[in-house]
């Protein structure tokens, strides 16, 4: 998803990175996640990002021009990954195989990257001004595309009537809650996703009330 990286970053001006700029970019982003994800956008500091990515603040300029356009690669980042799996939904494949396959790999992401969601749901709540072309674009029309594949296990008489977009949203909403929320579950239950066993609860539990939800029966080999 290249639509929102940085205006003057390395990429773009020499058509392409050696393994050492792509490290150091990796390096940026991934400090610039931490950064971001704490202090939000205009808490951030360029200096804080380039010493967290154990380089100068001229280095790191080298690669990005501006706070700004960090901020934007860090959030197409997110994005790519974010939309990888709602992307592998099959149409032919089983809608219980598949929707619990997709649960599973949402949660997780919610164990693997908890800085990438909050900072994503922070961006959103602010009126998303640096990805709402994103969200109006590409995630639209994937959203459809796989609205359209639950669309046609409905007809096919394969799950329950459920409105796709609808059930989408509740995955979403679901799932990123152990991430958005971590504090709040640690201090109710103890423990996060971080314990295997209770990831692999929420994973069984989220799954059955999602399934059962739409009439589907949970798949034994589904590990949920």
């Amino acid at each position: 998803m290249t639509s929102l990286e940085g205006q003057g970053s390395v990429s773009q001006k020499n058509g392409g990175l050696s393994r050492i700029q792509e490290r150091n970019r990796s390096l940026i982003l991934e400090a610039a996640l931490s950064e971001f994800s704490r202090k939000g956008f205009s808490g951030a500091t360029v200096e804080r990002i380039a010493a967290e990515a154990g380089m100068s603040k001229s280095n790191l300029l080298y690669y990005f021009s501006s706070k700004e356009a960090i901020y934007k690669a860090t959030l197409a980042h997110i994005l790519e990954v974010w939309l990888a799996p709602l992307k592998t939904l099959d149409a032919d494949g089983e809608p219980a195989r598949e929707l619990a396959a997709y649960i599973r790999q949402k949660i997780q992401m919610s164990a693997d990257y908890p800085e990438a969601s909050r900072l994503f749901a922070n961006e959103v709540m602010q009126g998303a001004p640096q990805i709402l072309p994103i969200l109006e674009g590409e995630l639209k029309r994937l959203v459809e595309e796989k609205s359209q594949v639950i669309d046609n296990w409905i007809e096919t008489g394969r799950m329950q009537l459920i409105d796709p977009v609808h059930l989408i949203f509740t995955i979403w909403a679901t799932t990123q809650h152990y991430a958005d929320f971590s504090i709040q579950v640690r201090a109710l239950t103890g423990r996060d996703l971080s314990d295997p066993e209770f990831f692999e609860e929420t994973v069984a539990s989220v799954t059955r009330l999602l399934l059962n939800g739409v009439g589907l029966t949970v798949p034994q080999d589904s590990g949920a």
